[in-house]
């Protein structure tokens, strides 16, 4: 049969995500495509590529030897591209990101559109449910979390610092007692996560405001916790870049409670230098540093 390189991308993403299902998501086509374009590419070689078992596909020792030769020609038509000027117009194919709630929904959603005008042809998969989903179980391609990962083979970058600060909607200030000072705070209603869905350490603050502090009002969601305290039932810390500014809420000891947490990002090894990879972290990396409510508050 007549080899055609383009049957190489199909190879490349099998080999790399280990299932049809997952090289055609990334692909934007589906697994019969895939499956017969590697067939073709099996063909033409007059090689099997992959050992195909129910728990997917795994490369044949002509496959491990095909895999870097492939990479460079991906490597080759990305600089081809990226020597005409425009590198990210080549870039194609589907990139799944896993976010924190409060980081996707309310940070990343407003730069989706300037995400989508420099990469037209690179398609994002937003993912904000963090804490039911792993790079580790190729659940996703890229991932910002609020730790590093512990284990595994990681390319990590730190993206930035964040801060929380409590706040209180109008209504509650209003009518609850006075809080001048932290030890004040154990008289007042709080609204925070459930303390058994609690997924990451990082998220379990409330004992580094108050020792012994529990949330009266708990919610697994952020938003339900910001739409809760902006309806005057408790108070809550939020990030500030979703609390203000904003004429609903006011920061309540402003100048005793500040907590800091970071965002990480990381992909696998095998998956950090491919070139939608790097986009999209690159990406990443820009809005972050260029976002005001991510410096230290005043």
């Amino acid at each position: 049969m007549r080899f055609d390189w383009n049957d190489m991308r199909y190879f490349l993403e099998v080999a790399r995500l280990g299932t049809l299902s997952a090289a055609a998501r990334t692909l934007g086509t589906d697994h019969a495509t895939v499956a017969r374009r590697v067939l073709a590419l099996e063909k033409a070689l007059a090689q099997t590529l992959f050992h195909r078992s129910p728990l997917g596909y795994m490369l044949t020792p002509n496959g491990e030897a095909l895999l870097p030769l492939a990479e460079q020609m991906e490597a080759r038509a990305s600089e081809a591209v990226s020597r005409m000027g425009r590198p990210e117009h080549g870039l194609s194919g589907t990139v799944r990101l896993v976010t924190p709630e409060g980081f996707g929904n309310h940070f990343l959603a407003h730069h989706l559109g300037a995400f989508a005008a420099a990469y037209p042809r690179l398609q994002l998969e937003l993912v904000t449910i963090q804490q039911i989903l792993s790079l580790s179980q190729r659940e996703g391609d890229i991932a910002v979390t609020l730790s590093p990962p512990r284990t595994g083979r990681f390319a990590v970058g730190k993206l930035a610092d964040y801060y929380l600060r409590l706040y209180a909607g109008a209504g509650y200030i209003e009518r609850a007692e006075t809080i001048a000072r932290r030890k004040d705070l154990g008289a007042h209603d709080f609204i925070g996560y459930v303390d058994e869905l609690i997924f990451t350490k990082e998220l379990d603050y409330l004992g580094e405001v108050l020792p012994g502090l529990r949330a009266r009002l708990q919610c697994s969601s952020l938003f339900a916790q910001a739409v809760a305290t902006r309806a005057g039932l408790g108070l809550c810390l939020l990030p500030t870049y979703l609390g203000g500014p904003d004429d609903d809420l006011q920061v309540v000891l402003a100048g005793e409670v500040l907590l800091k947490r970071s965002y990480w990002v990381s992909a696998h090894e095998e998956m950090s230098n491919m070139p939608r990879i790097k986009a999209v972290w690159a990406f990443l990396e820009r809005i972050c540093r260029d976002e005001p409510h991510f410096q230290l508050p005043q």
